[in-house]
């Protein structure tokens, strides 16, 4: 955004420094208070905010190293840059969050009438989705073909996913389903980061 003062800014500026504070106010509203805490990005991750083009991107590492913390910022950074310079006039970015367990819940073929297809045309359509520990979900056939609904919409479009996980995605075909495995492969290509450490909950609070 624009370092000049409020009176130098343009209309259209003006327009976007107030959709910027609402939006990123909002997030962080929504932000679960173990995640607010300051952290740093890897460069990766840095790089794949800056410069991301359509990819997604995939957090993996041992449980307790720090990936739903590290995919909560980064969802804040991103949708910090989407209001810099060169981006194009879109209005604010959604961002949708789900944990995996929620998120098959709430997809299961006996949801109230309407609501689990409602939910698959919103995760088709929002400019970011972040799904939280993905190989933690008991899948079914049902929402194994939900979720490929989901990742092959968002494939086509090339609209971005984060996702956080104990395995890599060429292990996650008894989840999420061979095609979806296929497509998030893909879909993050080289933004697959490791991240290393110790159990954080074993010592201070991630």
């Amino acid at each position: 955004m624009s370092s000049a003062s409020p009176d130098e800014l343009s209309p259209r500026e003006s327009v976007l420094v107030e959709r910027r504070s609402i939006a990123l106010n909002r997030f962080d509203e929504d932000t679960p208070d173990i995640y607010r805490r300051p952290i740093e990005l890897p460069q990766q991750v840095a790089d794949w905010i800056a410069g991301w083009g359509g990819r997604s991107l995939f957090l993996t590492g041992a449980i307790g190293v720090g990936k739903t913390h590290t995919a909560w910022k980064t969802c804040r950074r991103w949708l910090e840059a989407q209001y810099g310079p060169g981006q194009p006039w879109q209005g604010t970015p959604i961002i949708k969050t789900y944990r995996s367990t929620a998120l098959f819940d709430a997809l299961r073929p006996d949801a109230p009438d309407g609501e689990g297809r409602a939910l698959v045309k919103k995760l088709q359509q929002v400019e970011l989705l972040f799904i939280d520990d993905l190989a933690a979900a008991r899948p079914s056939t049902w929402t194994q073909e939900r979720l490929f609904e989901i990742f092959d919409e968002r494939y086509i479009r090339r609209r971005p996913v984060i996702i956080t996980c104990d395995v890599l995605p060429n292990a996650l075909s008894e989840v999420t389903g061979p095609r979806v495995a296929s497509r998030l492969a893909e879909m993050c290509g080289d933004s697959i980061v490791l991240l290393e450490g110790p159990d954080r909950r074993q010592g201070v609070a991630a």
